[in-house]
Formats: structure tokens, C-alpha cells, sequence
């Protein structure tokens, strides 16, 4: 590889990362990506996507398990093979890399393969060449897991994994301790339960999900309980002893002091942002606080003139589609657009367990913290026939109502399909809709989406289905 020149330099191909490149070609910019691995990032590869092939594969075992017969439907007994659901996960991260392969080339956009490193303001290097930007240089290096080695469990790979390592077992364990119930850890608690494993989740905070609603937490503890997933939230884990054959947690529950032995430990405690070995220090780019590169939030510059970042680098929440949404907006700040700025408050969280949780705003116990004046509208599924046609009853809708105007304060989707439902309420908070507005829009039926309709309603003490 010669040394060349683009207009923009963007080290790392995930989502953040291949987006910007994308929107830069279409703006007429020259665009190289710089990525050490595969495109698609941690999300493609060894994330989201995959992760999501395997919790089809758990939901489709529960639902013949306990549905089949009272369906219709008779089928024998019922086996798992989780190293079966694994290649096919893997089938379906490598379609997706290749997809983005597939637009790279197709947006003329140049990949090098390697690790670049900042060597200045407008240069990086990828081995002992030199990659030079007429425009700008930018940072989208993502995320890794991480373990806690002064508890003892540093990540080893075989007793002491991550979601990593979890991706590629050939085996579920009969055994796993979860450390970590957000979604990561809620979604592995959900996969290895219904392959048969025995899990205990583990979380230290006093609910799993607890940047969730409060709600919408105790409805998915009740769900994993209800299907012999030992919960334990508020919970400390103080010391643990790891051995070739498994791992024994020593936990804080209390007061007292619990033990619990696992084949495995799965650790789902949180994300490093990888900012090491990029050069930053060099170039003179700063970090915040708590270890993320600063940026401008309008124009996600960084301290350095012509150095941007996206993605889990430029700072929280550390999600997939926010890093989507960083890319195109820095590709058309470099191009010289102005683009309207990122509502950082309007970007939605979603675990994809079953129940799904999907959420936008704030949740009710920040909106008291907030001292906002609201009222809540819920409706639950099991009253929605669509919902009990499908055996789907789990759950509910509950917004938020800014009681005065009727603004949408948050809004808390829990069922089978609230990742795909929650994009109405979304819009609705994106254009400034009121829960009145949202009610007007007819809602087909019977669909799930009728739910929302009437927690709409519901906020204004007019539900008609409850």
C-alpha cells in the first residue's frame, strides 16, 4: 500500500464509522475507512447482530415448548443445540460484514486494512505508511468488553468469559453466572436459559434493566424468574475464585455473604471505549473525565481542529444506531452542511430478552427527580387482542404526559415487538407531537399498536378498552 491522500480519514469500519464514510462519498468527498478487523464493527460481528440471530433461536424453543400443543401443533420432544444456533448466528453477522463491504465498494469508499494510529492533525499511520486527509481525520474506534480483575474475574476466555467468547461456544455451559443484568447481560441470561442452562444474573444495582423504567424491570424479573432464572439484584460481587473447572462467586447480599458456582462467568458489566494506541496524545486530543474523547456536541469536533469522533468513543449511551447517527452528522459537518443537531435525548434503548423493552425520554422515577408535573397512561397487553390472539400478553404501553401541554415525557414499550412499536412514539417526540396528536392517528386493528393508542388515551383519563 502507497502512501496516499483523501479528502476524510475514518479509523474504524463500524457502525459509526462506515455511515460517515458513506455520507462523505455521497457529498462528493473523497473517503477512506482504516479498519484492523471486520466492517460492521463490534455491532456486525460480535454484537448486535449475531446476538440477535441467537435470542430468535431461544424465543423459537420457548414458544414450540410451551405453545406448540395448546396451538395445534404436536412435535416431540424438544432439543437444543446451541452450537447449531451459533454458525447459523455466525452465517448471519458474516452476510451483514459482507453487506458492508458491498457498499464500501459501491460508494467508492477505499478500506486499508490495519490499525491506524494519529500521527497529526491531518496524517495517520497504518504500518510504516502514511495516510494523509486534505479535510479531516475521524476517530471511530468503538468499544471492547472488560472484566473485573480486582474482584478476580479477569477475562481468561474459557471460566471467566465475555460476550465474545459466549458468541463463539460450540456448548452452552450447564452452569453460567451472569455478572451484569442490563441488556447485555439480560439478553445471554435469555439465549443460555432457553439452551437448557442453569443461570444465575447478577446485578449490582437494586434491579436488573436499571436504566429501565422501574416497571418495566419488574416485569422482565418476573418473566426470567418465572422461567427458573435465578435473579439477584442488589446484589455485590466481593471476591471470586476461579479454577479450571468453573468459578465461585462470593456475593454481598445484604450484609451476608452468599455463594454461587458456575461452569462459566459471563461478564456483562460494562464497556471499555478504545482510546488507547490511536495517538491521542501525541496529536493533543483530550478525554473527558470519565475516559471518553471530548467533542464539541454540535459539530463533534474534538480539542484538535479537524479531528472528529464518533460512535461509543465520543461518549454515552454507547449504542449502534446513536454511532449511526454521529457518523452522517459528521460527514456533513466536514462537507460544510449544517445539519440540525442530535436530540441526545431522543435516542432509544432497546433489550431484545423476551418481553422486549424498548424506551424513549425519561422514566418516571427521573421525571419526579425532576419535579416535572405528569400523568402516566398505561395499557397492558393482555388486554389488546391482538396480543391474545398471538400469545403475546406480557407487558403493556405506558407513556408519559406532560400534564399542561401534553408533550410526550418518556414513553416504555414492554412486549414481543417493542422494538418495532416504539418508532411511533418516537417520531411523535422527534416532531413535538402531543399525546392528543398521537391519538388521532387510527390505529389498524387488532394490532399490538393499538396499545399505544390507548395508553394515549389512558394519560388523558379516556382509555376506552380498560
Amino acid at each position: 500500500m502507497a502512501n496516499q491522500t483523501f479528502d476524510v480519514i475514518i479509523i474504524g469500519g463500524g457502525p459509526a464509522g462506515y455511515p460517515a464514510a458513506i455520507r462523505a462519498s455521497q457529498l462528493g468527498l473523497s473517503a477512506c475507512v482504516i479498519e484492523r478487523d471486520k466492517l460492521g464493527g463490534v455491532c456486525v460481528n460480535i454484537g448486535c447482530i449475531p446476538t440477535k440471530a441467537l435470542l430468535h433461536s431461544a424465543a423459537m424453543a420457548n414458544s414450540i415448548r410451551k405453545e406448540a400443543k395448546e396451538l395445534g401443533i404436536e412435535v416431540g420432544e424438544v432439543k437444543t443445540d446451541y452450537g447449531v444456533a451459533m454458525k447459523r448466528s455466525r452465517k448471519v453477522a458474516d452476510q451483514n460484514s459482507k453487506g458492508a463491504e458491498f457498499l464500501m465498494k459501491k460508494n467508492k469508499v477505499t478500506v486499508i486494512k490495519g490499525t491506524g494510529v494519529l500521527a497529526s492533525a491531518t496524517t495517520v499511520k497504518v504500518g510504516d505508511d502514511t495516510i494523509t486527509a486534505k479535510k479531516a481525520i475521524v476517530l471511530a474506534t468503538g468499544s471492547r468488553t472488560k472484566g473485573i480483575p480486582q474482584v478476580g474475574l479477569a477475562v481468561n476466555g474459557t471460566t471467566v468469559i465475555t460476550s465474545d467468547e459466549a458468541l463463539f461456544l460450540e456448548t452452552a455451559p450447564k452452569t453460567l453466572a451472569v455478572v451484569g443484568a442490563g441488556a447485555v447481560g439480560s439478553e445471554f441470561a435469555d439465549i443460555f436459559n432457553a439452551f437448557g442452562t442453569e443461570v444465575t444474573l447478577v446485578e449490582a444495582l437494586p434491579r436488573i434493566l436499571p436504566v429501565e423504567d422501574a416497571e418495566c424491570s419488574d416485569v422482565i424479573a418476573k418473566s426470567f424468574k418465572k422461567r427458573g432464572i435465578n435473579v439477584l439484584a442488589g446484589v455485590k460481587v466481593v471476591k471470586a475464585d476461579v479454577a479450571g473447572d468453573g468459578v465461585t462467586l462470593h456475593l454481598e447480599v445484604g450484609g451476608k455473604t452468599e455463594k454461587v458456582v458456575a461452569e462459566k462467568v459471563l461478564m456483562a458489566a460494562g464497556r471499555a471505549v478504545n482510546t488507547e494506541g490511536i495517538g491521542l496524545e501525541q496529536v493533543g486530543v483530550k478525554l473527558t473525565d470519565r475516559g471518553f474523547i471530548a467533542v464539541d456536541p454540535a459539530t463533534l469536533q474534538t480539542s484538535v481542529k479537524g479531528v472528529y469522533a464518533v460512535g461509543d468513543v465520543a461518549g454515552p449511551p454507547m449504542l449502534a444506531h446513536k454511532g449511526t447517527r454521529e457518523g452522517i452528522h459528521v460527514a456533513e459537518v466536514i462537507a460544510g452542511h449544517h445539519p440540525k443537531a442530535i436530540d441526545y435525548s431522543n435516542v432509544p434503548s432497546v433489550t431484545y430478552c423476551h418481553p422486549e423493552v424498548a424506551s424513549i425520554g425519561l422514566t418516571e422515577e427521573q421525571a419526579k427527580e425532576q419535579k416535572l408535573d405528569y400523568q402516566i397512561g398505561r395499557f397492558p397487553f393482555s388486554a389488546n387482542g391482538r396480543a391474545r390472539a398471538s400469545n403475546e400478553t406480557d407487558g403493556f404501553v405506558k407513556i408519559i404526559r406532560g400534564k399542561k401541554y401534553g408533550e410526550i415525557i418518556g414513553a416504555h414499550i414492554v412486549s414481543g415487538h417493542a422494538s418495532e412499536m416504539i418508532h411511533e412514539l418516537i417520531l411523535a417526540r422527534t416532531n413535538e407531537y402531543t399525546v392528543e396528536e398521537v391519538d388521532l392517528a387510527i390505529h389498524a386493528h387488532p394490532t399490538l399498536s393499538e396499545a399505544i393508542a390507548e395508553a394515549a388515551l389512558d394519560s388523558l383519563g379516556r382509555a376506552v378498552h380498560i
